[in-house]
């Protein structure tokens, strides 16, 4: 007997014939001999539904009663998919996130889990129910407040349960057929991925891929838990994701895939005094805005002025706050203006082949030459080639790329549903 963990995102419980249909599938599951864990996200586009409802009482909602607010949402799938199964004759009990052990840090609306204490799920199992969990919510202990992990809450609360009950798998149910060499939503013919490693698919999410949240998938890495990528709307086998041993020889692609990300602005320090200590006052006057900088590219100094360029890149919700700090301190680190751009959008290759093969940018930059298409920035990993362009020529980008490097499927591929998460 095997225990898996099964996730199922807004899209696939959407209404009441979803729900019927995942809870049959969760029941084919068990049927099989296996013991069965399910985390459910909220119906649809409730989540979202909630945040404008709130905004539209307050512009500034309170964080703690965002929380409670939005954990709603999980608890009326979970409770509706719980009935669903009882109907069919097995027996399922609905948990919240509290109940089920996932204990939180106090940071409301991005929570990060801290440990799984996941007593009631076990006595379930052993009592031969199916568990449902609320996904994207958890509590701390110390404020006894009700907490919620942020967008893709839901895989990660799926990835720590499957590594705190020991899972054989954790099962991320989408409405693609697995993981793809690029979002088909972007490029139609994009093939489907039958394995991919961990390490591949983290540098995927952090590079925009929203198939996986990378929490999830740091999560995954981090605990060794496998997890298989599949469609509600079928039974096809999906995408491994594995966590290679060392010395295992796995003959990976030089490219497995491309992710693309409109969410980013880039903003440029012009005239910084090309002194040491420069960078490290910029970027400690960053830090302290808690934005998450990504791409970072420094101009050589003019010899005329002695002066340098910095460029990076940030969320660009977070750009506002940056710009305001590094205003506030301009007179003291010495340069002369900011520029702000939030037109960019960047493309990533990734692939663990890149390794040991050379002239994989060499390809990048002529199929992107070819089109015409100019790069503003470019940043590298053993794994990943990120270029950042203008964001009204990425889709053209995306596109002649998966065709140079061979990644074309010979048919479009079926996007069921929603967005996936």
């Amino acid at each position: 007997m095997s225990l898996i963990v099964q996730k199922f995102g807004g899209s696939s419980v959407a209404d009441a014939e979803s729900i019927k249909r995942v809870a049959k599938r969760i029941v084919d599951t068990r049927k099989a001999g296996n013991d069965v864990v399910v985390a459910v996200s909220a119906m649809g586009d409730t989540t979202d539904e909630l945040i404008d409802l709130a905004h539209e009482v307050t512009p500034l909602p309170e964080p703690r009663e965002m929380d409670m607010l939005l954990s709603s949402g999980e608890r009326i799938s979970m409770s509706l998919l719980a009935m669903a199964i009882k109907s069919m004759g097995y027996e399922a009990r609905s948990f919240t996130g509290m109940q089920a052990g996932m204990i939180t840090d106090a940071h409301h609306g991005a929570a990060r889990i801290v440990d799984v204490t996941p007593v009631r799920i076990r006595e379930a199992l052993d009592d031969g129910a199916i568990a449902i969990v609320a996904g994207f919510q958890g509590f701390n202990v110390d404020t006894a407040e009700i907490t919620t992990l942020g967008r893709g809450g839901s895989d990660t609360t799926a990835v720590a349960l499957a590594a705190a009950l020991g899972a054989d798998v954790c099962e991320i149910y989408t409405d693609v057929d697995g993981i793809y060499t690029m979002d088909p939503r972007v490029v139609p013919l994009a093939r489907k991925i039958d394995v991919i490693t961990a390490e591949e698919m983290l540098e995927l999410a952090a590079s925009g891929a929203k198939v996986l949240y990378i929490r999830a998938v740091e999560f995954a890495r981090r605990h060794g838990v496998t997890l298989r990528v599949r469609s509600s709307f079928n039974s096809n086998e999906g995408t491994l994701v594995i966590n290679p041993k060392e010395g295992d020889t796995v003959e990976q692609p030089i490219v497995t895939g491309i992710a693309t990300d409109l969410s980013e602005a880039k903003i440029t320090i012009v005239g910084i005094p090309d002194v040491p200590g420069k960078a490290a006052q910029i970027f400690k006057i960053v830090a302290k805005t808690d934005a998450n900088v990504d791409m970072i590219v420094q101009n050589v100094s003019a010899a005329a002025t002695g002066l340098t360029d910095i460029s990076f890149t940030l969320p660009k919700e977070q750009a506002q706050i940056v710009l305001q700090a590094l205003r506030s301190e301009q007179e003291d680190v010495g340069f002369t203006a900011l520029q702000h751009d939030d037109q960019i959008g960047k493309l990533a290759l990734v692939g663990a082949g890149m390794r040991a093969n050379s002239g994989v940018s060499a390809k990048l930059f002529e199929a992107l030459y070819d089109n015409g298409i100019n790069i503003d920035m470019i940043s590298t990993s053993e794994i990943r080639i990120s270029v950042v362009t203008r964001a009204d020529t990425l889709e053209k980008a995306a596109r002649a790329v998966h065709t140079a490097f061979g990644l074309d499927a010979e048919s479009v591929a079926i996007v069921h549903a929603g967005t996936g998460r």
